[in-house]
């Protein structure tokens, strides 16, 4: 990744530690200037230089990154796909169908994926009442037309309806015109339920094609999440114009820690609360934004939602820390002269 010509904040991460370097002043002879000397070497000292030579517009003061007081961002993505999946051979924690011809659908799993709309969202809608946070919905749009009034209910409480298709589909598959109409249905299914027109969108699992990026911001779209390159949003150059990236997450996302990895409720409280720690330390120098992930079927749990609880106080105890919809933070990030700028698209 290369920066452009812009001012850009300072970028310093693990694996270059020598990316951020200081600019050193020389020392005052007269004993007359010594105060003012210490001062200007403590202000260059905050003021890093980019590989490329030019100077972040960093300090270490809370609320120079994000609005108003905050230091650390904090977004949650409710995916609402029960309802959308596939009659059989989608994920879920039973074994593969073997005679998949002879059953018309999955019956066991889809009561797997009906606990999502049925218990996991309306408990995770109370917990986000319950704390003040509010999140982006990622909705497939079969999933809001199927489920109606829970669609209509997550944006009544002040939650964002986001796309994430019609259905589940490996849309990178698809030539130009048959994605362009699947991104087309992906707005509009979302929006006819909820009154709502999507500005984010997520793939199914992330994958994208080569044309979807310029598909989305043809179609209107503000920013997509299926990135999981930085703790920041930043900007890329789709068509020629700004297009927000608002990364999401593996490493704090339900399904992958506890279906995938058979993480207890304890153990996902524990490695939230740590990626958080860390990204709160770092906030006092650069925009950082934490991103967690929670699926209607796994984080509407009951003991997933004690320890979401666990997570929200927690969060909420330190100074600064502000919950964000993606589409708010997508438009902050295209107001702000801050924001990182990449040259290249992935």
């Amino acid at each position: 990744m290369k920066a452009d010509d812009r001012d850009q904040p300072s970028i310093q991460t693990p694996d270059n530690p020598q990316r951020r370097t200081f600019l050193q002043h020389a020392g005052v002879g007269v004993a007359a200037l010594a105060a003012t000397t210490l001062v200007n070497q403590a202000s260059a000292a905050s003021v890093p230089v980019l590989e490329d030579g030019n100077k972040g517009k960093v300090a270490g003061k809370q609320g120079k990154f994000w609005p108003g007081d905050t230091r650390l961002v904090v977004s949650v993505s409710m995916q609402f796909e029960a309802g959308g999946q596939p009659a059989k051979g989608t994920d879920s924690p039973f074994p593969r169908v073997d005679f998949p011809d002879s059953v018309p659908s999955d019956a066991a799993a889809n009561t797997w994926f009906a606990y999502g709309y049925r218990e996991g969202i309306p408990r995770m809608l109370d917990l986000w009442d319950r704390y003040g946070v509010k999140v982006t919905c990622h909705m497939i749009g079969e999933a809001a037309q199927r489920h109606p009034e829970l669609a209509r209910e997550i944006v009544r409480r002040g939650h964002e309806a986001s796309g994430h298709g019609p259905r589940w589909s490996s849309q990178y598959a698809m030539g130009r015109d048959e994605e362009r109409k699947f991104l087309q249905q992906a707005r509009d299914m979302v929006a006819e339920v909820t009154g709502q027109s999507p500005a984010g969108y997520n793939c199914n699992w992330l994958r994208r094609g080569p044309n979807t990026l310029s598909l989305l911001q043809e179609l209107g779209y503000l920013y997509h999440i299926d990135d999981l390159s930085r703790d920041e949003p930043f900007i890329e150059k789709v068509n020629n114009k700004d297009f927000v990236v608002v990364p999401y997450t593996l490493r704090n996302n339900d399904i992958l820690l506890v279906e995938g990895r058979n993480y207890s409720p304890s153990q996902f409280l524990e490695q939230i609360k740590l990626d958080f720690d860390q990204l709160y330390e770092e906030s006092s120098t650069r925009r950082r934004m934490m991103s967690v992930s929670a699926h209607d079927r796994i984080s509407g749990s009951p003991q997933m939602v004690r320890v979401w609880g666990e997570f929200l106080k927690y969060a909420n105890s330190h100074a600064g820390v502000k919950f964000m919809r993606k589409d708010e933070i997508a438009r902050y990030t295209l107001e702000s002269p801050l924001s990182y700028r990449e040259s290249e698209t992935i």
